[in-house]
């Protein structure tokens, strides 16, 4: 049997709320590794489990630290012979960021999968014990190596550049806008109809072995009546790069456009994303491209974020960042 490890973080899959009927309010990352392995003891079938608790909290609650202490202790592991595969328990609020960011920076062809439940483990229809028994399938498939960073939800799975989250609450949430899903789990069987071509884990060149700090990357998001303020904020926090999630194709709002020229010229890294949830954003208007400003094609405001705090921890040089997140 392969070995797998799990590596849990907390998240509504280790939720317990006061009753069996509650599915908001409760309270995540109350029950500990063991408690989940012990939970579903039908895991022992499918491979050799070993557990490890990284942290135990909400995902939403995660910092730049730990998403570096996670991806340094996935790279830990998949380097041992004994370890051939890698399911993280995780929260599902930021499991598309985690996601992505591991794909990025995993070194190894061996499965990573991140799973979650829209449930508490206390819920009447739980969905974590069926969601964690799809992970722990898809990471003993051969066919999983090489596929990059996966998420596997609601009998799904997706590859960590594109999925993301877009239901508050269904146990659906799951979905790829731009691409679906690569795969599937029927009748217990894993099952895989397409690939991410984008370069992931072995053929990404962002190296984190040695970071301690990522580069500070805010978001600004667009909207009615926006003014500078939180632009000029931003800048004064120490921000290295800027994230703006502009209306429809990255639109930039009149009122904004100026202080994120002065950002630009101040050496802060510029680059539009899109508020819309699918599609991708172009270089666009003539003047924005002379302004400087960067375009994310079609990654979301919160992965261009992390695409570029990676990418500046290698280069300034705008044309370089721009190349990465056409490349990535």
């Amino acid at each position: 049997m392969k070995k797998i490890k799990i590596l849990a973080t907390g998240g509504t899959i280790a939720g317990r709320a006061a009753s069996s009927t509650q599915l908001t309010g409760y309270t995540a990352g109350a029950y500990s590794v063991d408690d989940l392995l012990a939970s579903v003891p039908a895991l022992g079938e499918l491979a050799q489990i070993s557990g490890e608790q990284l942290c135990n909290i909400d995902s939403s609650s995660i910092t730049d630290a730990l998403l570096l202490r996670l991806a340094q202790r996935c790279n830990e592991l998949l380097a041992q012979e004994d370890v051939d595969g890698v399911v993280i328990t995780h929260g599902t609020d930021t499991m598309e960021e985690t996601a992505f960011f591991l794909n990025l920076t995993v070194k190894s062809d061996k499965p990573v999968v991140l799973v979650g439940a829209m449930r508490p483990a206390t819920a009447v229809s739980a969905d974590g014990p069926l969601n964690i028994i799809n992970a722990v399938k898809t990471a003993v498939c051969a066919e999983s190596a090489g596929q990059g960073v996966l998420v596997v939800m609601n009998d799904e799975i997706y590859g960590g550049r594109d999925v993301t989250k877009t239901n508050t609450a269904n146990v659906a949430t799951f979905k790829a806008p731009n691409g679906g899903a690569l795969g599937c789990i029927v009748g217990g069987e894993v099952r895989y109809y397409y690939c991410s071509v984008r370069p992931h884990t072995l053929a990404a060149e962002f190296a984190i072995s040695n970071v301690t700090a990522l580069p500070r990357v805010d978001i600004i998001y667009a909207h009615i009546g926006q003014d500078r303020v939180l632009v000029d904020a931003a800048c004064a926090a120490g921000a290295r790069g800027l994230v703006y999630a502009g209306s429809g194709m990255g639109s930039i709002h009149g009122a904004v456009e100026a202080a994120l020229a002065e950002a630009v010229q101040s050496g802060v890294v510029v680059v539009r994303s899109s508020r819309t949830g699918s599609g991708r954003v172009s270089a666009g208007l003539a003047r924005w491209q002379e302004q400087g400003f960067l375009y994310a094609d079609n990654l979301n405001p919160q992965k261009a974020r992390l695409l570029l705090q990676l990418a500046l921890l290698q280069t300034h040089e705008r044309s370089e960042v721009q190349e990465l997140f056409l490349h990535y």
